[in-house]
């Protein structure tokens, strides 16, 4: 399969087999989640294949709309020889909806992998034989046909520091609730959702149910299919944890949410494509796997509360305090709310001190956190750093540290050496050598 790289050309079309709806297509929402339809209220109804969720209330005002399904919608149905003379009959024969993305669940006993098999063995639109042999294993994943479902890439500028962002323009319906880095998304509309950790925005279309995901923060997002526009819904409170208002600061925000490295590698496996895509293999893995997760961010000052001092170096001086709005779950990684979290802020005691050190540490820390992730054991051997704050009566920057609650590891010697056994002992002789 050749990937289409895009900037502005306006020839390219996701999904060319098809032509946009008519009307916005509402029977599916932009939530896995929801269980009730978000337009008209209604229970949502299941696929017998991947147990899609759908609405059959607005589902019949699509088909009204439509002078034929087959143009619009890529269904799959048991039995393609009958017509169904309303909505109850052809909601008895979905057996999927491939616009969609789903897993493989089956929502009646009559099916089983021969019927996935045959259902799935040639592409409905084109009729391309996409595999012969049955196989568990393969018949169960979700698939695409390579000449019908087209993925492109492209590229615009962001708003926020005016340099050029990706955007992967996916020729499906993207309903997940979970961001690549295992963040949950936060729902803005019924086809806009993003990541507050790494500022990746999702904007499906509701005529042509394609999603475009872009990778940095800007106003608007256009359909490659309708070419429709929207205008992205975001709060801008909600961007202050790249926006500290130093440009240097921000910019390194903003460079650490950057995957280029993670896109090159999508588009790599995407080329590799024959007859058809499994987005689990190319696409959500691979994009799981290697997406930075717990990000560095800008935290307001007035969320610390008990700031007192503990320590006092050379260079910095060591506060502990209280995180009154946010945390993480560390056995995952994941910004997780928790209220009155323990933390550490360390300051620099001059201007001189705070310019040549400060963004040294807050870089270096960054880099060895992330190095040692794909380590084993490896978010065990380095203390966390959280971000960084800024007091606003000191006009200071301060980094803002996991509470390590044995102390440093003088104190913790002094205090369990006699219980440490030697592999304990070589394990942190270890971590100080590697870094």
């Amino acid at each position: 399969m050749e990937l289409v790289k895009l900037n502005d050309e306006n020839s390219f079309d996701p999904t060319p087999k098809l032509k946009s709806s008519p009307v916005p297509i509402f029977f599916v929402s932009f939530d896995e989640r929801d269980n009730n339809c978000f337009h008209c209220g209604e229970k949502y109804t299941r696929t017998f294949i991947y147990g899609q969720k759908y609405c059959k209330k607005c589902l019949s005002y699509c088909l009204n709309n439509m002078t034929d399904i087959n143009i619009h919608l890529d269904v799959y149905v048991r039995n393609r020889t009958k017509v169904p003379q309303n909505i109850q009959e052809f909601c008895l024969i979905i057996l999927s909806f491939k616009q969609i993305f789903g897993y493989y669940q089956l929502f009646d006993n009559t099916y089983n992998d021969f019927v996935v098999f045959e259902c799935e063995k040639y592409c409905k639109l084109c009729g391309k034989l996409l595999y012969q042999k049955r196989d568990h294993k393969f018949t169960t994943k979700f698939k695409y046909c390579s000449s019908c479902y087209l993925i492109s890439i492209g590229c615009i500028e962001s708003t926020l520091n005016k340099k050029f962002i990706s955007i992967v323009y996916l020729p499906w319906w993207e309903n997940t609730t979970t961001c690549y880095c295992n963040e949950k998304l936060v729902f803005t509309s019924n086809c806009q959702k993003y990541c507050e950790n790494c500022f990746t925005f999702f904007i499906g279309c509701r005529y042509c149910l394609t999603t475009n995901i872009i990778f940095g923060i800007t106003n608007q997002s256009q359909c490659k299919k309708c070419k429709r526009v929207s205008t992205i819904i975001l709060d801008s409170k909600k961007i202050i944890g790249v926006n500290s208002g130093n440009s240097v600061l921000d910019d390194f925000l903003v460079n650490i949410r950057s995957y280029q490295l993670e896109i090159a590698k999508f588009a790599n496996n995407v080329k590799n494509i024959d007859k058809y895509l499994i987005p689990s293999e190319i696409y959500y893995d691979p994009f799981r796997d290697n997406f930075k997760k717990q990000l560095m961010r800008y935290i307001p000052y007035s969320q610390f509360t008990n700031v007192n001092k503990i320590a006092e170096g050379g260079f910095s001086i060591v506060y502990q305090a209280t995180w009154s709005d946010g945390s993480i779950n560390n056995a995952y990684d994941i910004w997780t709310k928790e209220e009155d979290k323990v933390v550490i802020l360390k300051r620099f005691k001059n201007s001189q001190c705070a310019k040549k050190y400060f963004m040294s540490e807050l870089m270096t820390n960054y880099h060895c956190y992330y190095r040692h992730r794909s380590k084993r054991y490896s978010r065990y051997g380095i203390i966390k750093t959280y971000g960084f704050t800024k007091d606003p009566n000191l006009d200071d920057y301060i980094l803002v540290i996991k509470y390590a609650s044995e102390g440093d590891l003088y104190k913790y010697l002094q205090k369990e050496f006699t219980e440490i056994n030697w592999k304990k002992k070589l394990e942190i002789l270890y971590y100080i050598t590697y870094g």
